[in-house]
């Protein structure tokens, strides 16, 4: 590969990862916590997102690292073994993701079509992920070349509109001086320590920095990263901060805790606030709520195809059957896409019928794509630890500014926080009932456990006669979709051998 013209600019390297700031369907989650989101928002931002983010950058520019991302970064450090485990991570918890985004999707469609039992019955819930799911999925496998486009409308119409919305009705009502459920003190602002359960709901503000490490790779392309990236990134996290306190606060404000669900949460307080403000308003609402699902419908159809390239990239390595490197004419990894197909509707059979299809179940889908992600960030910190005491001579573009000490202060931050937003995520949070504690535990347990031990099976049987080096190219970022979330792109390009092609007419 020729190496790419530095051209990218502070703001442009900005706008390929703002889409990360917009989480609406995070802000009933968030909103659970009152005026401690202030607090866990702060905390993310500054002890895990920052330290990930510098660490990536300083990964990602290591002279013969620049391509592969976390697989290649975590496999030179501790080992191929630990580097396909870390990318199974990355991959696998999408799978859980999807599930939440459906949730979500089909809150919206319940208020829509006056059908509460598409949000309350297990049984016609989880057929409702599984339509929703298979349908984009399928829609996918004719090529992705309109999946930007829809990418970008379904964020502007389905996220950042009604986004906006929200929040100038939230400060209108807020203004107003009507009467608000949510406290602003002192005491509401710092969470009570002493208490586990009040501190889970940290795992949710995790959950909306993650990603941020796949823009890394494009630092590379910067005209001036030592100055420009840290800056974006601080950008990029004060931006996050400020839009998802007014979202959360916005929410708790309008809707008394009892009242929220989880996954139409941005729904009801569309409807407490539009009707507030105009009782014949009933038509706003539901209209808002079409473009909200739409536009998540939009970013689950983006991230189908995205994340299993960096399973395909595993697979050209050798490291998954034969099978999986194959793809269609349209450039699609069919059997990856329906290996993912059928890990989705497990998982939506396993926290749907386990957690009863209510606010249970979102939270439980939560705290296992949480936990699931965090491994993978567990070894890339250590692997950056690794990078910075036993191979500390490898020429890198970018470096954490203030030498070894600071290199390893940013990196243990990380890793602390990384550790403790793990070990909290098993503590039941406290918005769910008490009866309800053992279900949680023992289904995220079980999920955690069986998820770790996946990839190291996987690589312990793979053919490992198969091991030659394959060329792994990271899309250049004139080329990625920016209107979807950096978790979920697809930051390689598929350019398989011919023999991999497969017959799309034959699928």
């Amino acid at each position: 590969m020729t190496k790419q013209a530095k051209s990218l600019t502070l703001f442009g390297f900005f706008a390929i990862t703002a889409s990360m700031v917009m989480t609406v369907y995070e802000y009933p989650t968030f909103a659970t916590s009152g005026f401690h989101l202030v607090f866990f928002l702060l905390l993310g931002g500054f002890l895990w997102f920052l330290p990930v983010a510098l660490c990536a950058a300083e990964m990602a520019t290591v002279d013969g690292w620049q391509e592969g991302g976390i697989f290649s970064w975590v496999g030179n450090t501790l080992g191929e073994r630990f580097g396909f485990a870390a990318i199974f991570f990355q991959w696998f918890q999408i799978t859980v993701g999807f599930v939440t985004m459906i949730y979500f999707i089909l809150g919206a469609l319940s208020y829509v079509f006056d059908f509460p039992a598409l949000e309350s019955n297990p049984f016609i819930k989880f057929i409702g992920v599984l339509v929703i799911f298979w349908g984009l999925t399928f829609s996918q496998l004719g090529g992705t070349k309109n999946t930007a486009k829809i990418a970008k409308f379904g964020f502007i119409i389905g996220i950042l509109i009604p986004a906006i919305i929200l929040f100038i009705l939230g400060i209108a009502y807020v203004a107003g001086g009507n009467p608000l459920h949510v406290t602003f003190s002192r005491e509401a602002f710092i969470p009570d320590f002493s208490k586990a359960s009040t501190l889970v709901i940290f795992v949710s503000f995790i959950l909306a920095y993650m990603g941020v490490e796949a823009s890394a790779s494009h630092v590379n392309e910067m005209t001036n990263p030592k100055r420009d990236y840290p800056l974006a990134m601080i950008m990029l996290v004060v931006l996050a901060i400020v839009l998802n306190t007014i979202g959360g606060l916005t929410i708790s404000a309008v809707l008394p805790l009892k009242d929220l669900s989880l996954s139409s949460g941005v729904v009801q307080t569309f409807q407490a606030l539009i009707l507030h403000f105009g009782s014949g308003l009933g038509w706003a609402v539901k209209l808002i709520a079409i473009m909200i699902a739409l536009g998540v419908m939009g970013e689950v159809s983006a991230w189908v195809v995205g994340p299993s390239r960096g399973m395909y990239t595993a697979a050209e390595q050798g490291l998954l059957p034969e099978k999986m490197k194959k793809v269609n004419k349209h450039g699609v990894p069919v059997p990856l896409i329906m290996v993912q197909g059928v890990v989705v509707t497990i998982w939506a059979a396993i926290l749907t019928f386990g957690g009863g299809g209510n606010n249970l179940s979102f939270l439980t889908a939560i705290s296992l794509t949480v936990v699931i992600y965090l491994v993978g960030y567990l070894l890339f910190f250590i692997g950056y630890l690794v990078l910075i005491f036993k191979k500390s001579s490898l020429k890198r573009t970018y470096q954490i500014p203030g030498g070894k000490i600071v290199k390893v202060i940013v990196a243990l931050i990380g890793l602390i926080t990384s550790v403790f937003a793990l070990c909290i995520s098993f503590v039941p949070p406290a918005s769910i009932a008490a009866k309800s504690d053992m279900t949680y535990i023992v289904i995220l347990s079980i999920s955690f456990i069986v998820t770790v031990l996946i990839p190291f099976i996987i690589y312990a049987v793979h053919d490992k006669k198969d091991t030659t080096p394959k060329d792994i190219t990271h899309l250049d970022s004139s080329d990625i979709n920016k209107f979807t979330h950096p978790r979920a792109r697809g930051e390689h390009i598929i350019n398989p051998d011919e023999k991999h092609i497969m017959n799309q007419d034959k699928l």
